[in-house]
């Protein structure tokens, strides 16, 4: 079983959490109140569609993951997994995200339905741009039109605003990810933003960022208008700024462990998030 939990990067959970903090975030500005298990169906979802996702990924990739070293060990590079047995993995795991689908209402079933495109092209982004990144941060921020639809059975502004404000977090995480793999895609011809941005990595990281706590704001500025609700933002601004302060574009491991750090992150911008949310619902 073990290279199938590889293929599902069971032993690299932060993916999942990546993926799960901009549902939970919707879900908590929008005030859910009494349907806490909401929380659980939507954390479940990111397991399997972001396992999923790795495989699918992976049988793209397998090619290009015998030529990079950090990857040529993977269960299809290595040949451990065949791209059959692989495919049946990523179906078996789609139809637990479809049981997921099932408990949400009918507007965020269909919001959710519609990620299933931009997911399947993701893949073939660093083979055609520079900023594959870009397009991982419209996938990973998705959940953040999901969640508030499935609070309220409506999509509305705010969730569409906080998603915007997602897609700049994950693009400036992705890019600190994207670091460590430099060497190995300028040789086998990977484009990133990383290798786009060079030495000003750590300035592209930090607009970024910049631009995402413009969007988290202006989404709380929706739901609460007051100048105070937006200090719950505070926490999680302060972290994102820690990391811009120790990036360092000619350092791949300690730009893994701020990649990772964003864990942390999602934690504190989702208790700003409860907070402003359930005070808005009240």
């Amino acid at each position: 079983m073990r290279p199938y939990a590889s293929l599902m990067r069971i032993d690299r959970p932060i993916g999942t959490w990546l993926l799960y903090w901009p549902c939970a975030w919707s879900v908590a500005l929008a005030g859910v109140q009494g349907e806490w298990i909401l929380y659980g169906w939507l954390l479940l979802g990111a397991f399997a569609m972001r396992s999923a996702g790795c495989v699918y990924n992976d049988i793209v990739d397998r090619d290009l993951d015998r030529r990079v070293e950090r990857t040529r060990l993977r269960p299809l590079a290595s040949g451990r997994v065949s791209p059959a047995a692989a495919w049946v993995l990523a179906i078996g795991l789609s139809l637990i995200g479809l049981v997921v689908l099932l408990q949400l209402p009918r507007v965020a079933q269909a919001v959710a339905l519609i990620s299933i495109f931009p997911v399947a092209a993701y893949p073939f982004m660093k083979r055609i741009t520079w900023w594959p990144q870009a397009w991982l941060g419209l996938v990973f921020s998705w959940g953040a039109l999901v969640g508030w639809p499935a609070v309220t059975g409506r999509f509305e502004l705010p969730a569409l605003v906080l998603w915007l404000g997602s897609i700049f977090w994950v693009i400036g995480y992705d890019t600190l990810y994207a670091i460590q793999d430099i060497e190995d895609d300028e040789l086998v011809g990977v484009k990133s933003s990383a290798r786009a941005l060079g030495s000003n990595a750590r300035i592209g990281v930090g607009v970024c960022y910049l631009l995402a706590v413009a969007g988290w704001a202006a989404a709380l500025w929706l739901v609460r208008p007051d100048w105070f609700a937006l200090l719950a933002l505070l926490p999680g601004a302060i972290h994102l700024a820690v990391q811009v302060a120790r990036a360092n574009p000619n350092n791949g491991a300690k730009a893994l462990a701020l990649f990772r750090s964003n864990r942390f992150t999602g934690l504190l911008l989702f208790a700003g998030f409860l907070v402003v949310g359930l005070s808005s619902a009240g």
